[in-house]
């Protein structure tokens, strides 16, 4: 049995990459991609990325190389998906919503060697790549656009110039940036037979996403071609995508590669529905329109589509998956009542997808609405194939915590889900991923079935006179009240408890009164144990959040500080003194 071993039959490098070689086969002429009135096929999808492929190697670009993305969700995002590892190079992905300073940030340290930019974003572009210092080398351009023009048919060279006004210099720079193509000319020019570049090994790079920076600076999160096809498939078999599902694209691609779904989709054949505009009456009108099946949806969207004012409901179920954040228990029931099969996940940019997930139970079926919301809420077990292990452990000694549903403890995971490290960032690998476990700063509890359920963030976790409190409770509370339309809660200081929870909330629009703080501190009250309710109640228009429907909860703690410490309560007057009369003169 020792001669055994690992030969180069046995072990080719695991790569998402070859579910589009099965697909332009297997599926080839169902539908894989429509993106407003386009629409394509496996066998051209195939196709049209393997000639972009080509192009890219044609202009140097291949292995170690960075080739970054900034556009939103649509035929291209999703065919660079595969085009850009197929030439060897790892994909960028970044966020449409960031602005320019970070932009520039990100693509210096990134390295990035050629840039793909949609024409709404132009302008971004120019104010990010102006910033670069002198004798630093710009990533090249590639234009896209919503038609498909080649760039030879274009009646106007593809050169852009601006001029930027630095505000703290006030000195003005000129920058000419230049376009080598557009996405359909250098598709056009492609090899449709182009031998695609496959990886060495399985632990190559094919990713590179920088994190939504919720509570930090953004880090680069780098993933394997190995670890991406293990999550890819284990997330189809969690979620249960059978072939040929309809899937629609209300996630963006650029968080977490969506989840990895780009790759999924292929591997089951599926149909990729794209759209720029992401707004409940285009949900809507897309899932009727084109028959959808399934969707991913942080809870902010799920709000989004149960608050807009629709009361018929769909009229074929549609499967959700949602994470990001714990959703709100009422969101859950409203979207149940939709027709909306909602399925719970929880991963993070680390994870390369879902590595926790509610899996049902047959016998909550028989539960009332809300003990099943109740449920659903919870984060669940580990997903079967790219999840080895996951453990909630004591924060100070590091060991299991109990299954009560009360003792509180940081999620750890191992398995092929988790990432290589952090780009150019060693200490910050090595503060997350220590002694064979990644530690996903989480704060959660194990109930006695097994299922763990997330509480709050380490970051997040309020300390009120010694009491640690789940501000994710709190918020799911004034959830339920019956104005209140989105909700975040963080520490303000106080000078006697130490920090108290302050609530942000956002009502809901139309309302007849609007409830007052007071009101709110009550509702609360009557529904929370003294320590949780909060002392302080800011009335907003809309919460800060990330493109990817994270509150920013880092924001609102800096506007919590700058309203100052709570002061100490005023002293009581003493008591009047007790006259008896043997105390009188």
């Amino acid at each position: 049995m020792d001669q055994l071993k690992p030969n180069s039959a046995n072990s080719s490098p695991l790569t998402p990459l070859t579910f589009l070689d099965r697909a332009g086969i297997t599926y080839g002429d169902s539908t894989s991609v429509i993106y407003g009135r386009k629409s394509y096929t496996w066998t051209q999808t195939n196709r049209r990325c393997l000639q972009l492929a080509s192009s890219l190697s044609s202009i140097g670009i291949g292995r170690g190389h960075v080739v970054s993305v900034l556009s939103s969700n649509n035929l291209a995002t999703y065919e660079l998906h595969f085009a850009v590892p197929m030439s060897g190079a790892t994909l960028n992905n970044l966020n449409l919503r960031l602005d320019h300073r970070t932009l520039s940030l990100l693509l210096r340290h990134s390295e990035s060697k050629l840039l793909f930019v949609h024409t709404i974003s132009q302008s971004l572009i120019h104010k990010a790549l102006s910033l670069f210092p002198p004798n630093t080398p710009l990533p090249k351009l590639v234009l896209i656009t919503d038609d498909t023009v080649a760039s030879h048919q274009m009646k106007t060279p593809l050169t852009n110039h601006v001029t930027v006004t630095e505000t703290e210099t006030e000195a003005e720079t000129v920058t000419t940036l230049d376009f080598i193509d557009t996405y359909e000319g250098l598709i056009a020019k492609g090899d449709p037979t182009f031998k695609w570049a496959r990886p060495n090994s399985e632990w190559d790079p094919i990713t590179l996403n920088y994190t939504s920076g919720t509570t930090s600076s953004p880090k680069g999160v780098m993933h394997c071609h190995r670890g991406t096809f293990i999550m890819a498939l284990d997330t189809l078999v969690d979620w249960c995508v059978p072939k040929n599902a309809v899937y629609l694209w209300t996630l963006p691609m650029f968080h977490s590669n969506g989840w990895s779904f780009p790759w999924g989709i292929a591997a089951v054949g599926g149909t990729n529905v794209c759209s720029r505009k992401i707004d409940a009456p285009t949900i809507y009108r897309l899932i009727e329109l084109h028959g959808v099946t399934h969707m991913c949806a942080a809870p902010v969207v799920l709000n989004m589509l149960t608050s807009f004012g629709r009361t018929e409901p769909l009229r074929k179920q549609v499967h959700v998956l949602t994470g990001g954040s714990p959703p709100p228990a009422g969101i859950l029931k409203r979207a149940e009542r939709m027709g909306f099969v909602v399925s719970h996940g929880y991963g993070m940019t680390e994870t390369c997808g879902v590595v926790l997930s509610c899996a049902w139970k047959r016998e909550w079926d028989l539960f009332s609405a809300a003990e099943r919301a109740r449920m659903k809420a919870r984060q669940g077990v580990r997903t079967a194939a790219a999840t080895a292990e996951v453990d909630v452990v004591d924060l100070k000694w590091g060991v299991s915590v109990k299954r009560d549903g009360l003792t509180q403890g940081e999620i750890v995971v191992r398995g092929a889900c988790v990432m290589l490290g952090y780009f150019k960032d060693q200490e910050a690998t090595s503060k997350c991923i220590k002694n064979g476990w990644l530690h996903t700063g989480d704060v959660a509890v194990v109930h006695e079935d097994g299922y763990i359920e997330i509480k709050d963030r380490l970051k997040d976790v309020i300390i009120s006179g010694g009491e640690n409190l789940s501000s994710v409770e709190v918020e799911a509370m004034l959830y339920t009240h019956p104005a209140v339309s989105d909700v975040a809660v963080v520490a303000r200081p106080d000078e006697f408890w130490g920090e108290t929870p302050c609530a942000f909330v956002k009502l809901k629009g139309r309302l007849e009164r609007r409830p007052s703080e007071e009101e709110m501190v009550e509702f609360c009250r009557e529904r929370l144990p003294h320590f949780m309710v909060p002392k302080t109640v800011v009335f907003r228009d809309e919460l800060p959040r990330t493109s990817t429907g994270k509150v920013q909860k880092y924001v609102l703690r800096m506007v919590a500080r700058a309203m100052g410490s709570l002061p100490l309560p005023s002293p009581s007057p003493p008591p009047p003194p007790i006259i008896t009369p043997s105390s009188r003169m």
